[in-house]
């Protein structure tokens, strides 16, 4: 009999696991309002239900999946009604948080902040809208944590998770990286300058932009 794996072994296969079922889902391969068979994965992973269930439970706190009572797991669908209104929300909170964060904003902040500037700079300079989007939410988090607020970094990262479906595809548009990194200094150099009405300012404009750039990519393949 082969004994089970070890609880560091059962850890690393759950987050091989999610990694690829969150690919298949940011590439499109798995579609919005699609069921997820756990048996069907576990047979193409190689794996038992085990870790697919375990999978699932993060992406749906991730709110990539859905459950359906008596009917499974889908890949979450949100519409673009919910999706603008998400996005006013989300302006609100981040406006807070900038203008807050002027009051904590530090010499060691700075480093960190330009750091990931210069990082999504070069991303959206070769084109890698993947790695643009991963340092585009370490900036807007940092923006959080120096906030001091935990409530509001918690609704705020609530309303990111519903939203990832919609903003990966968009990040992969160099002009729409170039216009937000611009935005996001912006942001940097009222915090820097210890200005909390032009942070304010400059994060809720960056915000609605990120919406008029999504609605634009969204509607592209409409008018083509």
């Amino acid at each position: 009999m082969i004994a089970p794996p070890s609880s560091a072994r059962a850890a690393i296969l759950s987050q091989t696991v999610v990694s690829e079922l969150k690919r298949l889902i940011y590439s499109g391969e798995f579609m919005p309002g699609e069921r997820l068979n756990e048996a069907t994965l576990a047979i193409r992973m190689g794996t038992s239900r085990g870790p697919i269930r375990e999978a699932m439970k993060v992406l749906a706190g991730l709110g990539l999946v859905t459950s359906i009572p008596n009917r499974g797991m889908f890949v979450r669908q949100l519409s673009v009604r919910d999706m603008v209104e998400v996005y006013e929300l989300r302006a609100v909170i981040f406006a807070f948080a900038a203008e807050r964060a002027c009051e904590n904003f530090s010499k060691q902040d700075a480093v960190r902040f330009e750091k990931l500037l210069d990082d999504m700079d070069s991303a959206y300079q070769n084109n890698d809208g993947a790695l643009y989007y991963e340092l585009n939410l370490a900036f807007h988090e940092l923006i959080l944590d120096l906030s001091g607020n935990k409530k509001a970094k918690q609704t705020y990262d609530d309303y990111v998770k519903e939203l990832h479906l919609f903003r990966r595809k968009y990040f992969n548009i160099s002009n729409n990286m170039h216009n937000s990194n611009a935005e996001h200094r912006k942001i940097y150099q009222a915090i820097s300058s210890g200005s909390p009405a032009k942070a304010w300012t400059a994060a809720q404009r960056h915000v609605l932009g990120g919406r008029s750039r999504l609605l634009a990519t969204l509607e592209a393949p409409l008018a083509g």
